[in-house]
């Protein structure tokens, strides 16, 4: 009896709070935010590919803009899936270029990303 009590007004705490809510609605904002950033990504990509097309050269604005757009949707990426606190633009700055390499993405043991590296090839002779 005591345990459901509990139980019961430990739900109630729960489904009451307030920064739950308030998170949820910044979710939808996100979202929503999130899919005119996708409509752009894929103007900026069907545009570098037409660059590419006509001019064989690969514009250096949009490479730089589709990285910073990209940081910026793995950005709401992780606040959609409660991995970051940290509200996106326009709640914080834009992702510049230079920031724009993932740096993020951490592995358990040294805190920094590493590159994966390539598979051995199976058919060189071993020594």
């Amino acid at each position: 009896m005591f345990m459901e009590e509990y139980m019961s007004s430990e739900l109630k705490e729960n489904v009451s709070n307030t920064n739950t809510w308030g998170r949820a609605l910044f979710m939808i904002l996100f979202g929503i935010i999130y899919s005119v950033a996708e409509v752009v990504l894929v103007a900026v990509v069907v545009i570098q590919f037409l660059f590419v097309l006509f001019t064989s050269e690969k514009n250096a604005r949009l490479l730089g803009f589709g990285k910073e757009l990209s940081t910026f949707i793995y950005q709401v990426f992780l606040y959609q899936t409660f991995n970051t606190e940290e509200k996106p633009f326009p709640f914080a700055d834009w992702p510049k270029e230079a920031d724009a390499e993932f740096e993020a993405i951490e592995t358990s043991t040294s805190g920094k990303s590493e590159p994966p590296k390539p598979p051995e090839d199976a058919s060189k002779p071993s020594d």
